[in-house]
């Protein structure tokens, strides 16, 4: 199983971005998916997870202003980012739970700076 995350890059305060991560490999289903991040000196965090039946959780940092979505056929999880804030820089790591074993993405740097 492989997950490759992309659509980071740079972007100036209060726009928004778009991340998705597509898994490949012999997968019949996925359960749990997220996305993580990890800023510059800090530990990676959860920012938002969302379940095979489609129930999400968030980080109380980007409630409001993110949604995880996922598209089970494509095999394709998305978080769309509104309103970003400087602090929102990290690079963004995907996760995803396969027959009961964790699979990450590379990551993708998000950049929020004017």
């Amino acid at each position: 199983v492989q997950l490759q995350a992309s659509g980071g890059g740079l972007v100036q305060p209060g726009g928004s971005l778009t991340l998705s991560c597509t898994a490949s490999g012999s997968i019949f289903s996925i359960n749990r998916m997220g996305w993580y991040r990890q800023a510059p000196g800090k530990q990676r965090e959860l920012v938002a997870t969302i379940a095979s039946g489609g129930s999400t959780n968030y980080a109380d940092s980007v409630k409001g202003r993110f949604t995880i979505s996922r598209d089970n056929t494509k095999k394709t999880e998305y978080l769309q980012m509104n309103s970003l804030k400087p602090e929102d820089t990290a690079v963004y790591y995907c996760r995803a739970e396969v027959y009961g074993m964790d699979y990450w993405g590379k990551g993708t740097l998000v950049t929020v700076s004017s």
